[in-house]
C-alpha cells in the first residue's frame, strides 16, 4: 500500500504539489489523473525517492520514504516519464543490469529476467542492442527493468505516452495482470479513456492539491456528470490556483 500525507513541494515561486494526500491500495488500481502541470509527476517523484517535498511524509508499505528510501525503493517498481534504456545493452542486458542494481540473489537472476521477459513477450527482441527500438518496444523493457525483482507496488508515470494502440493495449494487458496479482498499481495520466479503462479509484489532481479521490462512479456521482470527461473537468474547476 502507497500513502500520501499533506505534501508540499516548491520550486523557487511555483508550489508545485500543495498538499496532496491519498492512499493506493493493494490489489487496485489507483489512477493520478490531471492537467499537465497539476503535481502529479512531482508527487510521484517524491514516492520513489527521488524528490524530498518540503513539508508532508510518503510511506511504502509502511516504510517512510524520507527516513528509510533505501528500504523503500525494495518494495516499488518505478517507471518514470520518458525513463531511458542503456542504447549499447541489450534489452536482457538491460534488465539483468537493474536486477543486480536490486541486489537480487545472483543464482535467481537469469531465471528471473528470462521470467518477466516471456511475460512482457520481449523475447523476439531481448538480445538486440536496444539502440534503435520502437517507443513501445523501449517501454516494454523499461516496466521490465520495474518489475524483475517482483514489487508490490508498482508506479507508472504516464506509461502510454507515445505508444500505438496495439503497445498501449498490451500495456493495459499487463497492468490488469498486476492488479490479478495482488499489486498496488498507482500511475498519472492525463489520457482519460485510459483511466477510465484501468482504474479502480481515481485521484484528480488540479493547481497542486486533490481536487476528488473516488471510485469512476464516484466521481459522476459528486459532479452529477454523466460523462467521466465532464466530471473530470468539473472537479479541477473546484480547485482555486495556487497564489
Amino acid at each position: 500500500m502507497i500513502k500520501v500525507d499533506d505534501l508540499h513541494k516548491s520550486f523557487g515561486d511555483v508550489k508545485a504539489v500543495r498538499g496532496v494526500s491519498f492512499a493506493a491500495a493493494d490489489g487496485r488500481i489507483t489512477g493520478l489523473l490531471g492537467p499537465n502541470g497539476a503535481g502529479k509527476s512531482t508527487t510521484l517523484r517524491v514516492l520513489y525517492t527521488v524528490l524530498k517535498p518540503d513539508t508532508g511524509t510518503a510511506t511504502i508499505d509502511g516504510i517512510d520514504v524520507l527516513n528509510d528510501g533505501l528500504k523503500a525503493r525494495g518494495r516499488i517498481g518505478t517507471l518514470p516519464h520518458g525513463a531511458g534504456l542503456y542504447p549499447h545493452l541489450s534489452a536482457r542486458e538491460n534488465i539483468t543490469y537493474y536486477a543486480r542494481l536490486y541486489a537480487m540473489d545472483p543464482d535467481t537472476i537469469d531465471e528471473s529476467v528470462q521470467k518477466i521477459i516471456d511475460q512482457l513477450e520481449i523475447n523476439d527482441f531481448a538480445d538486440r542492442r536496444s539502440k534503435g527500438f520502437s517507443q513501445g518496444q523501449r517501454t516494454k523493457v523499461a516496466l521490465a527493468r520495474s518489475l524483475v525483482h517482483g514489487p508490490q507496488n508498482i508506479i507508472l508515470d504516464e506509461p502510454s505516452n507515445g505508444l500505438d494502440v496495439m503497445a498501449t493495449r498490451a500495456l493495459r494487458d499487463v497492468i490488469r495482470q498486476l492488479k490479478a496479482a495482488g499489486k498496488c498499481v498507482l500511475f498519472s495520466s492525463h489520457v482519460m479513456q485510459e483511466v477510465a479503462a484501468l482504474c479502480d479509484e481515481i485521484v484528480i489532481i488540479a493547481e497542486g492539491q486533490v481536487a476528488l479521490h473516488d471510485t469512476p462512479d464516484g466521481i459522476r456521482n459528486v459532479t452529477s456528470c454523466d460523462d467521466l470527461e465532464d466530471a473530470f473537468v468539473k472537479a479541477i474547476h473546484t480547485v482555486e490556483p495556487a497564489a
